[in-house]
């Protein structure tokens, strides 16, 4: 006779009406045979906690989350969706756990509040001058200890390709699938704590800031020596050859691309003489002649991959979402790039047009993709780093989900954001834009008379010769001003059409050509970064997919406002008093005191003269807002949550900024100012939190 599979089945609760209870049911006898509801065990106030021991012959389930009468177990509402499966099939799995997104039943689920806090961001008495997967422990800790469930951090894949600090920039990965060699616990790593060990982790420790270049620098040379010491130990272990066996078609390669990498000293593939154009049978040579380095590589993934599956468990113990970050961009210089140059194009540079924060545009220098290439297999790149990710987080977001209906791209050839254009789009045809009393044969009005090439008003489209854009924004340039009224009057027409009416059902369906496919992969929670330019169609994609929206307060989505309110935000989102991009709100209230001033009189109700500084009781006031408001999610970053206590806060609200996206070569190296273990420490303050979540109802 078969043993029986424990199987743990996590979900954010929902809202109950006196004699109801939250339930499951299912397939088989153990899951109430659709009949009879199962109840959660040893559950917290927002997350629910199944526990069913099933039949070790039974290779799958089907379930449905219910409410039930509490008294009977009969189910009084069914879950509206399809049914959920879970695969029991593993031989060796005597226990399987997982999280499940939240239940889609006709009630509101309860709502939960949230950390959002990059790795490299962590302090423990234990970290190693940067945060590592195994501070996340402690985090954890603290979030379920001040009735919390989500932790959100950004991307944690690796982005070493120049070995300085300019690789702190999280956005520009070398690999989709190798996580960064930054975040390893260097002990849980065959690393010795000796005396060497002891004094190069206080001394790094105590610094304000990351100090990539060091860090990087040490932990590589610390991991060498202990791969030389006792990696064989680790490369002849059951575990590791399980994860080779199932990782080998991305380990491999990025290993011979980090091996690559280190022997040229560049990450530009281009320079690789023989090896510039990637060719499968040439790199299984290379790696041979090369073994140990690419075993290197190897046992350093998998020991990252081991510490934060383990982080993962961690957290499903304790009831705690971890939500992950999905870049909208790949580096030009990385694996992806150099195996598959087909996927992107290259000649191009993926951005942001201009708006209220840079007047510029933004140019993130990566790559965009050939969407028509990749949708020839199915979006199998995109599905395989899905799923990767779904290893690890229960819930993601996706860094500009405008770039799945359209990116904004910008011709190699510049830096200006501001000569970019969308891609993609419907330029207008010469013979269009001649009817619009625009003749631009000659160059006229497509050819600059300044150095830098941006004084025009249209730009031709890159993959349609003899079709144009509107240039954004090209009312500040000197040919517009020449123009007489009626050109003007026209190209102001032109622009908004095409900028905000033209592309409204085309955008759509490039979107659910993409998204429908590759949300298929997976079963994360997906929150999706949809601020800027935003054109209609997108929230109702979003909504239709069950995408969750971010809301700031200091970003509204509605032109007629100066600040969002949080109680009018909707349920399906993710609300947010500030992000990594922006300033925290003790540093915004600086920015501009005019702003600040208005806020204070019309958002929390301020008497009086307005403070100079954004005191603890106004932060206060703008998180219980938050708090408050219908969302989802209530995700505020740690600085702001610390805001509300005049002794924890930092000292100096300035230097807690994590970027400023205006400097595209931003020095990425935020800290905590006190360790977790301090913040765990700290009862007063970690009621007083736990209390205002808990009166809020999340």
């Amino acid at each position: 006779m078969k043993s029986k599979k424990l199987i743990t089945i996590n979900t954010p609760k929902i809202r109950l009406n006196e004699g109801e209870v939250f339930g499951i049911t299912g397939n088989c006898k153990e899951l109430g045979d659709w009949k009879k509801a199962v109840i959660a065990a040893g559950s917290n106030a927002t997350y629910a906690n199944f526990k069913i021991k099933i039949s070790g012959s039974i290779k799958s389930i089907e379930y449905k989350f219910v409410i039930a009468d509490i008294s009977t177990k009969d189910i009084l509402v069914w879950e509206d969706s399809w049914n959920r499966t879970l695969d029991c099939s593993a031989e060796n799995e005597e226990e399987i756990k997982i999280t499940a997104t939240a239940a889609r039943l006709p009630r509101q689920p309860m709502k939960a509040a949230g950390t959002a806090i990059p790795v490299f961001s962590l302090r423990t008495e234990d970290s190693f001058g940067i945060g590592e997967f195994h501070d996340l422990k402690k985090m954890i800790d603290w979030t379920e200890k001040t009735g919390q469930a989500v932790i959100q951090i950004l991307p944690i894949n690796d982005t070493t390709m120049t070995g300085t600090w300019e690789d702190s920039y999280p956005y520009s990965a070398n690999s989709i699938f190798a996580l960064h060699p930054q975040f390893i616990s260097l002990t849980a790593a065959d690393v010795k704590k000796d005396k060497e060990y002891k004094t190069l982790q206080k001394e790094l420790n105590s610094l304000p800031q990351v100090d990539y270049e060091r860090v990087n620098k040490e932990k590589t040379r610390l991991l060498r020596k202990a791969f030389a010491e006792a990696g064989e130990k680790t490369l002849t272990s059951e575990g590791y050859k399980k994860f080779i066996s199932g990782n080998s078609h991305w380990l491999i390669p990025y290993a011979a691309f980090c091996t690559l990498r280190d022997q040229y000293g560049t990450a530009d593939f281009k320079n690789w003489k023989g090896y510039a154009v990637y060719d499968e049978n040439k790199i299984k040579k290379y790696c041979k002649t090369h073994q140990d380095d690419i075993d290197f590589h190897c046992f350093v993934q998998y020991h990252l991959h081991i510490q934060l599956s383990d982080i993962r468990r961690y957290a499903h113990r304790h009831g705690v979402i971890l939500k992950g970050d999905l870049p909208i961009g790949i580096s030009r210089t990385s694996v992806d790039a150099w195996i598959y140059p087909e996927l992107f194009h290259l000649d191009s540079q993926a951005g942001a047009p201009p708006d209220a924060f840079s007047a510029d545009g933004q140019n993130w220098g990566l790559p965009t993709y050939n969407w028509e290439k990749m949708a020839e297999d199915g979006f199998s790149w995109w599905k395989a780093r899905f799923r990767k990710m779904a290893e690890y987080f229960d819930a993601f977001r996706i860094d500009h989900i405008l770039g799945f209906f359209r990116i904004w791209e910008i011709p190699l050839e510049y830096k200006s954001g501001i000569m970019g254009h969308f891609s993609p789009a419907m330029p207008y045809s010469a013979d269009e834009l001649r009817n619009f009393g625009f003749d631009i044969s000659g160059g006229r009005y497509i050819t600059s008379g300044t150095p830098d090439g941006t004084d025009v008003l249209f730009v031709e489209d890159p993959h349609k010769k003899g079709y144009y854009h509107p240039r954004i924004a090209a009312q500040f340039t000197r040919t517009f001003a020449e123009l007489d009224e009626w050109h003007k009057h026209e190209f102001n027409r032109i622009h908004d059409d095409f900028f905000y009416r033209r592309h409204t059902q085309f955008w759509k369906e490039s979107a659910m050509h993409k998204l429908p496919q590759l949300l298929a992969a997976t079963q994360m929670i997906t929150c999706g970064e949809d601020l800027g330019m935003i054109p209609d169609c997108v929230p109702e994609t979003m909504s239709e997919l069950q995408i969750l929206s971010l809301e700031i307060q200091r970003m509204p989505k509605s032109v007629h406002e100066t600040f969002a309110h949080p109680a009018n935000y909707p349920y399906t989102s993710v609300c947010t008093t500030s992000t990594h991009d922006m300033n925290p709100i003790r540093a915004w209230w600086n920015e501009d005191r005019e702003l600040s001033r208005r806020f204070y009189y019309e958002m929390i109700g301020g008497q009086g003269e307005m403070p100079s500084d954004c005191e603890p009781w106004i932060c206060r006031r703008i998180i219980e807002q938050h708090l408050y408001s219908p969302a989802m999610f209530t995700i505020l970053p740690l600085q702001d949550w610390l805001s509300i206590d005049g002794k924890l806060r930092f000292e100096n609200p300035e230097q807690e900024r994590i970027n400023i996206p205006a400097i595209p070569k931003h020095y990425w190296r935020y800290r905590m100012h006190l360790t977790i273990e301090q913040l765990l420490a700290e009862d007063a303050f970690n009621e007083d939190l736990l209390g205002l979540i808990r009166n809020s109802g999340r």
